[in-house]
């Protein structure tokens, strides 16, 4: 193995003091925490246990632990359902028939949206697909879609069936862009070169807000003006940016977007989904789309008419009513976002990501191993994510790290996910985790 070395560039200046000095004992990063005004947030999840103490969890980018209050909000639901039956549809604390409509504020303030922009619903990938058929009109020879090359299985399985479904062929019609050789993650001036060069044969760019692997915050509003610039549309995933980096998508003029509410917005395994859609798309009669009456013009809905007559926001694209038990806890979690704020929770989100950074890169100098993070350095690059390649060690080390009871991600072929959420990671999480990562590398040499 190679002599001890992290395989990334120097932390930015106003982190630098913070970071790379940082000193890793536990009293310091105590210290650290309680001069957080925003660690009050942890006691508000539950946090699971290991050999009596706290388990480090670093899975937040897969699944959010659970806030403390979702039971709470489940048995107000179940309640109504009990006291109420089809009646809590227009009764109790909150009438049903209109239950998603809870979400529009939290949501804008996650994607800097209008509020009639966003709407909860669905899951992630069935979201896309209803996205798709208003987005990927592909006609004469501007049938091509530029995806990254390593995207979300899900997405590409969603793109490619989409291409095939309009008698396309997804060998020729997706572009797929990868990073320059000897590169982890792509340059925005390689996705802009890619854009211009498919020029009028580029339909739609499709891409992950924030990368799933490497932990790459992608430049929406560059790509997103890119895209424009040769007649296509834009749309992101963003699975792994919701509840994780500020955005703006109205200002950047973003067609479409998508997301889960499982991960680092902590509404629970298989939490409902939701969407953006620009002002500009909207109240359109002659776009296409899959229509279902929960779209229809909620004042007629229940005339039970025979043509569909959109809303006039992106509730158009609703298909059914809420999963009312499903979203309660998705209600739970927005609020504590309210209450936070996602630009407050970004900067204490780049504070302890730059943190854990240094951890590994200490440990790296201590044992003499060779540990790589994949993931940017620049915090407008990235958000509470590193992706780490442990040269020489494989899965040995992450299954070392679990037994000591750190929950973290793996990913092959190689990589070891972290993600220092900042609703519930503490800086006392990283001392410890530093401590144990120096503990499972030495004693596996």
């Amino acid at each position: 193995m190679r002599g001890g070395r992290i395989s990334c560039e120097l932390y930015p200046p106003q982190l630098t003091d913070r970071a790379m000095n940082a000193d890793f004992t536990l009293d310091t990063a105590r210290a650290l925490d309680v001069a957080d005004p925003l660690s009050r947030f942890r006691d508000q999840f539950f946090i699971p246990q290991h050999d009596g103490e706290d388990c480090i969890y670093l899975t937040g980018n897969s699944l959010g632990l659970q806030p403390r209050a979702a039971a709470d909000a489940l048995q107000v639901e179940l309640d109504s359902w009990r006291e109420h039956g089809v009646e809590g549809h227009f009764r109790g604390a909150h009438p049903w028939a209109d239950y998603h409509e809870r979400f529009a504020r939290g949501l804008a303030h996650l994607t800097g949206a209008q509020e009639n922009e966003v709407v909860a619903m669905n899951a992630l990938t069935t979201n896309l697909h209803l996205l798709l058929v208003s987005f990927y009109r592909p006609q004469g020879k501007r049938r091509k879609i530029l995806a990254e090359a390593k995207a979300f299985p899900s997405d590409r399985y969603a793109l490619v069936s989409q291409i095939r479904f309009h008698h396309g062929d997804p060998a020729t019609d997706l572009i797929e862009l990868s990073p320059r050789p000897g590169e982890h993650t792509l340059r925005t001036v390689d996705i802009e070169s890619a854009i211009q060069q498919a020029g009028d044969e580029l339909a739609l760019v499709m891409m992950g807000g924030v990368n799933y692997y490497t932990g790459q915050r992608l430049d929406m509003r560059t790509i997103t003006a890119a895209a424009a610039e040769v007649g296509a549309l834009c749309g992101f995933d963003l699975a792994h940016a919701m509840g994780n980096v500020p955005m703006s998508l109205h200002e950047w003029g973003v067609d479409f977007a998508c997301w889960c509410s499982y991960k680092y917005l902590n509404s629970g395994p298989g939490a409902v989904s939701g969407i953006y859609v620009h002002e500009r798309h909207l109240g359109l009669t002659d776009i296409p789309r899959f229509e279902g009456w929960w779209g229809h013009d909620k004042k007629r809905r229940f005339l039970m008419e025979p043509d569909f007559h959109p809303i006039a926001t992106a509730e158009a694209w609703q298909l059914s009513n809420a999963p009312v038990l499903n979203m309660a806890v998705h209600a739970v979690a927005l609020d504590q976002f309210l209450e936070a704020g996602i630009d407050a929770l970004r900067e204490r989100g780049d504070r302890l990501t730059a943190y854990l950074e240094a951890a590994i890169h200490d440990v790296a100098e201590r044992t003499g191993a060779e540990l790589e993070i994949i993931t940017p350095t620049e915090v407008n690059q990235r958000g509470s994510q590193i992706s780490l390649l442990a040269h020489g060690f494989g899965r040995q080390l992450f299954d070392d790290l679990t037994a000591a009871g750190v929950v973290a991600d793996w990913r092959e072929p190689n990589v070891i996910r972290m993600a220092p959420v900042p609703l519930y990671n503490s800086f006392s999480d990283l001392a410890r985790f530093h401590a144990i990562l120096q503990h499972c590398i030495l004693k596996s040499h």
